[in-house]
């Protein structure tokens, strides 16, 4: 017995009486999502033994006003993504485009502890670091996490944030760019 919902593109196929998930190709995917140009964020987190760690991401989103909450997509095999639940806070450092693109590739690597080294920043009243020279930055408490596939949808409630003029740093189709109004 074969089933079809969708027979062009082979989704949610039975094939004798068992479910399979005929996906399209990471590679292709990635391709294809590379067409929709993002902005670029570093973030950051500290333990209470006051270790920062980071990450790179471009996966972030507003979800809500009242109360106000942003999401950000880590990674499940992510340094950084046990450090972000363990201290139960994080702050999004949305990059510019005039330092952005040197932060973006630091903190992309795997090595946390080279991450922070030479990077000037603060720490919030509760202890995470905020990098210097961002366009914004949103401190969060984590809120709720979601599994969903090979990454961690992580929900932040914002406790506070700033911003400042400037240039947005930009993702697009694999390379970084800017955007002037």
């Amino acid at each position: 017995m074969v089933q079809n919902t969708d027979s062009a593109r082979g989704r949610n196929s039975v094939e004798d009486g068992r479910m399979t998930d005929e996906t399209m190709d990471a590679a292709e995917f990635r391709r294809v999502m590379g067409h929709f140009p993002s902005g670029i964020a570093v973030v950051t987190s500290s333990l209470s033994d006051g270790d920062p760690c980071g990450l790179t991401v471009n996966a972030f989103t507003s979800v809500s006003l009242v109360p106000p909450l942003i999401l950000i997509c880590v990674d499940r095999y992510a340094e950084s993504r046990g450090c972000i639940l363990r201290a139960g806070s994080f702050v999004v450092n949305v990059l510019e485009e005039t330092d952005g693109e040197r932060l973006a590739r630091r903190f992309a690597g795997p090595h946390s502890e080279d991450k922070f080294r030479g990077v000037a920043y603060r720490s919030s009243a509760s202890g995470v670091p905020i990098l210097d020279r961002t366009l914004a930055w949103l401190e969060c408490d984590v809120e709720r996490t979601v599994e969903a596939g090979d990454h961690t949808i992580i929900i932040g409630k914002v406790v506070e944030a700033d911003a400042r003029e400037g240039h947005p740093l930009v993702y697009y189709r694999g390379g970084y760019g800017r955007f002037d109004r």
